[in-house]
């Protein structure tokens, strides 16, 4: 495996730039950080410091080390760390970025746990479903054959199912296992293609943005710190964007910066896409020289706002959930209940 697809969790990260800030700190030189480090490390953490230390050996700067990891460590961070470098401040940087892959995290987990409880009922539901087809059904559709009832499409519909299910599951598993194969390929193949389908969902869309703008204005916020210039900013910042719309705007805001206007000129271009707010906040930051202040604000209010949408959004999904659930199992019973009605009404009129 090449160390270019080498990947590591939140917490080896969290922990290795928060070890490196905290021996930077005290004085003890980069490479004799490394080597400390290097001696209770495992897996893929290991990898990373040796390479580190060839480099370093070999005359290197840290930032190249980083940037051989891309998919643990993106153009942001490796240039933040560049940065750092070049002016002497590796022991804050390193800091600053553990921080905000914390933020990152405990932003990402927010997201992660409004979508739980609605992963759980469909679960539920899907076990409940398959319970009915897979052991109620079996003994109804013996007891319906028998009596040679005339059955409803519904019940019909379940019965084929049923039988599918039992008789027939190895060309289901295969075909399941076949499906998830052919999505993953494609979605590693055209992944900007399902993800630009995703975000665009009626529910999710203006959730996707907010989500965008908060971990754009937080990257812009760490770039701006480390003393680079808005235009490179821009550029490295934009890529943590998802919305096709947003980066968009941002690349032209970015040329329209180049040509000598402002920054939050080129987002007022678009009134729909960024926050009217946010635009005011840039603007008034651009014309007191406190662009990061304004950006670090933009990030935190952006963060309250997307655990707003968060919670609106899942006070809306359970009932809606619940329902659906409902419903669903109340369609299985009646198909099952209303042939055996039948049978007793029939009886009870001869």
């Amino acid at each position: 495996m090449s160390i270019a697809s080498i990947t590591f969790s939140t917490d080896e990260k969290i922990n290795l730039l928060s070890n490196l800030a905290t021996m930077l700190g005290s004085s003890i030189p980069i490479l004799d950080a490394v080597d400390t480090l290097l001696d209770d490390s495992k897996g893929n953490l290991k990898v990373f410091l040796k390479t580190l230390k060839d480099d370093l050996t070999a005359g290197k700067r840290v930032n190249t080390t980083f940037a051989k990891f891309p998919r643990s460590f993106d153009r942001v961070i490796v240039n933040l760390i560049r940065a750092a470098e070049e002016s002497g401040t590796l022991e804050t940087t390193f800091r600053d970025i553990k921080n905000n892959i914390q933020q990152d995290s405990e932003f990402t987990d927010k997201i992660k746990s409004a979508m739980m409880y609605p992963l759980i009922i469909f679960s539920v539901l899907l076990g409940v479903m398959l319970m009915i087809l897979i052991v109620v059904i079996p003994k109804i559709s013996m007891v319906f054959s028998r009596l040679r009832v005339t059955l409803p499409l519904p019940t019909k519909i379940l019965i084929f199912l049923s039988d599918l299910l039992i008789n027939q599951y190895l060309y289901i598993i295969f075909g399941l296992i076949a499906f998830i194969v052919i999505i993953v390929f494609l979605y590693k193949e055209k992944r900007s293609f399902f993800t630009n389908l995703l975000v665009s969902l009626p529910l999710i869309s203006k959730l996707s943005k907010k989500i965008d703008l908060t971990r754009f204005s937080r990257s812009l916020f760490l770039l701006l710190t480390s003393g680079l210039p808005i235009s490179t900013a821009l550029e490295f910042s934009q890529d943590v964007v998802v919305n096709q719309q947003i980066k968009k705007l941002i690349a032209k805001s970015r040329e329209m910066l180049s040509s000598g206007k402002q920054f939050s000129t080129g987002l007022k271009s678009n009134n729909n896409a960024i926050p009217s707010m946010m635009v005011k906040l840039i603007e008034v930051g651009e014309k007191s020289g406190t662009l990061e202040k304004s950006m670090q604000d933009i990030s935190g209010y952006m963060d309250y706002q997307v655990s707003k949408d968060l919670k609106t959004i899942t006070a809306l999904i359970e009932p809606i959930m619940l329902i659906f659930t409902s419903v669903a199992v109340g369609v299985m019973m009646i198909s099952i209940i209303g042939p055996i009605y039948g049978m007793i009404s029939q009886v009870g009129g001869r």
